[in-house]
C-alpha cells in the first residue's frame, strides 16, 4: 500500500508539472502521447533486465522493450540523474517536435516514478557516435565498418532539417543546445533521428536570443559564445551542427576539432576510410562542406549562416557535386 502511496503521489505531481509543460509548448493542442503504468514497463523489460540494456549515457540508461507486440525504447533515469525540469523539458518538446521525420518519436512516459521514464519508438541502431568513432570514450578500439561519404552525406542533411525545423516551424524558435553525434541515433530502419531534447530553450517572442546558464553538457560541440557568456541564439545551434560536419568528415572527436583543420589540405583531414573511395568529384564535394562547416564555425555568429541556409547548401553539395 505504501509503495502504491508513493506512485499516486509521484504521479499527481508529475502529472502537474508534466501538464504545465505541454499546454506552454504546445499551446493547448492535444498532443497524442501515451501515460504507461510503471507495472507496463517493468513486464515489457523484464524487470529491467541488464541484458536488455542499449546503451548507457551521462543522465540515462536506454533499455529495449516489447509493448503489446512492438518493439520500443525506454529512458530511464541512471544514478546521475537528469533535473526533473530538464525531464519535463524532453518530453514536451519530444511532443511538439514529434511530428517531424528525422526526429526521435516519444510515444509516451510513465509519471509514477519519482522521475518520469520516457517511452520511444524502436531506436535500437545505436548512436552516430558509436559508428562515426575508431574508439570508445575511453580510448579503445572498437569494431566499425567503414561509413561511405554518401551516407554521412544523407545524415547531414536529415539532421539539419531537423534543426531547422525546430528553429522555424513554430512561433518562437527552440534551440536544441546538444547537437552532436551523442544526440543522433538511428531506428529500427537505420533512419537517423535527432534526440536528446532536454537541454532545448525557447527564445521569447520578439527576441534573437534568451539568457541562460551554460548547462556543462557536452563541451566538446558547445558554441564558444555561449559557453563564455549567457547568451543563446539560433547561430549556438548552427555552430554545434558545424562541429557535426568536421566529425564527419574526419571521423574524429569534437574537442579542438575547430582549432585541427583550420588551414589544412583537406586530404590530410579527411577520414581514411572516405578518402578510399577516391575520385575528384568527391573531393570536390568534401571540400564544399568542409567550407561550409568552417562558415558554421566562425567565431562571429553573425557571419554564421541559418540553419535554414545550411540545409540548403547541404541539397546543392549533394544535387549539383554527384560523383560516380
Amino acid at each position: 500500500m505504501a509503495g502504491k502511496t508513493r506512485g499516486g503521489k509521484a504521479f499527481l505531481e508529475n502529472g502537474s508539472m508534466l501538464l504545465e509543460k505541454l499546454v506552454a509548448a504546445c499551446n493547448g493542442r492535444p498532443i497524442p502521447i501515451r501515460i504507461f503504468s510503471y507495472h507496463e514497463l517493468v513486464s515489457a523489460t523484464n524487470n529491467f533486465d541488464s541484458g536488455l540494456v542499449l546503451r548507457v549515457d551521462a543522465y540515462y540508461i536506454w533499455y529495449k522493450g516489447s509493448h503489446e507486440g512492438r518493439t520500443i525504447s525506454i529512458k530511464k533515469h541512471g544514478s546521475n540523474p537528469c533535473p526533473i525540469e530538464s525531464i519535463f523539458t524532453d518530453i514536451a518538446i519530444s511532443a511538439k517536435i514529434r511530428p517531424h521525420k528525422h526526429a526521435v518519436k516519444l510515444i509516451g512516459c510513465c509519471l509514477e516514478t519519482p522521475l518520469p521514464i520516457l517511452v520511444y519508438e524502436s531506436i535500437t541502431n545505436g548512436t552516430l557516435a558509436a559508428r562515426i568513432y575508431a574508439s570508445d570514450d575511453d580510448g579503445v578500439p572498437q569494431q566499425r565498418r567503414p561509413m561511405a561519404w554518401q551516407r554521412r552525406l544523407k545524415i547531414a542533411r536529415d539532421i539539419s532539417h531537423a534543426i531547422s525545423y525546430l528553429h522555424t516551424a513554430f512561433s518562437r524558435p527552440i534551440i536544441h543546445r546538444q547537437i552532436s553525434v551523442f544526440s543522433i541515433v538511428f531506428d529500427q530502419h537505420d533512419v537517423p533521428k535527432l534526440s536528446n531534447f532536454f537541454d532545448c530553450i525557447t527564445i521569447p517572442k520578439g527576441e534573437t536570443c534568451v539568457c541562460v546558464s551554460f548547462s556543462g553538457y557536452g563541451r566538446g560541440h558547445q558554441c564558444p559564445n555561449y559557453v563564455q557568456t549567457p547568451y543563446v541564439t539560433e547561430k549556438t545551434d548552427v555552430y554545434s551542427f558545424g562541429v557535426l560536419l568536421l566529425v564527419l568528415l574526419t571521423g574524429r572527436r569534437a574537442p579542438h576539432m575547430v582549432e585541427s583543420v583550420r588551414n589544412r589540405r583537406i586530404n590530410e583531414i579527411v577520414d581514411a576510410a572516405i578518402l578510399a573511395e577516391g575520385g575528384a568529384d568527391m573531393e570536390r564535394q568534401l571540400q564544399a562542406v568542409l567550407q561550409l562547416a568552417l562558415a558554421c564555425v566562425d567565431l562571429e555568429p553573425e557571419i554564421r549562416p541559418t540553419m535554414v541556409d545550411v540545409a540548403k547548401e547541404l541539397r546543392r553539395i549533394d544535387r549539383t557535386q554527384k560523383y560516380k
